[in-house]
């Protein structure tokens, strides 16, 4: 896909542990469906889908933390999650965090207002979502998207190097965008 094709191009990263269903919510998003008996997938898969918000195109590239809410042991590695992401990425990176699997909430062991607690301290967005019925797997990615649009509009992404190499991008254009609720 060319830069003629998007206005916009944001990686994004979905962390967290094993099984939390950071693959299901990436199927679920680009391509539509939920992959029954998902096995563990390892290392990292590239999918592709471009959205428009408000008239522009914008191709993401799937930092979003993930957990699972039947899982104790997935909410408790969360801090190590964020030490690895403050170690790697820019500390301009935006970060949701994303309770997934409240298909099951009958066997929830991480209750909502924890998580958002958790979030909130860490200046995180929250949201929880099922990517098995599609619950905010759309509203989790396109929310990223606006917020990532807005970001841009207001020059708050590292954008110091001016001359983007061939591939990188082009100047973000400043343009009215989306407001997130």
């Amino acid at each position: 896909m060319s830069m003629e094709d998007y206005d916009y191009l944001f990686k994004i990263v979905l962390i967290g542990n094993a099984g939390v269903g950071k693959t299901c919510l990436v199927r679920r998003f680009t391509q539509g469906l939920f992959p029954p008996g998902q096995g563990a997938t390892i290392g990292v898969d590239f999918m592709i889908k471009t959205v428009e918000i408000k008239g522009v195109k914008v191709k993401q590239r799937f930092l979003i933390l993930s957990y699972d809410i039947t899982c104790e042991d997935s909410f408790r590695c969360l801090p190590e999650w964020l030490r690895e992401i403050e170690q790697y990425a820019n500390n301009q990176v935006v970060t949701i965090l994303v309770g997934n699997k409240i298909d099951l909430a009958d066997k929830r062991e991480v209750h909502r207002q924890r998580a958002e607690e958790f979030a909130e301290a860490q200046s995180m967005l929250y949201l929880e979502t099922s990517a098995k019925e599609s619950d905010n797997v759309e509203k989790l990615f396109l929310d990223l998207a606006c917020k990532l649009i807005r970001e841009a509009k207001q020059n708050t992404l590292d954008n110091n190097d001016s001359t983007a190499m061939p591939g990188e991008g082009k100047n973000i254009n400043y343009l009215s965008c989306c407001s997130m609720n």
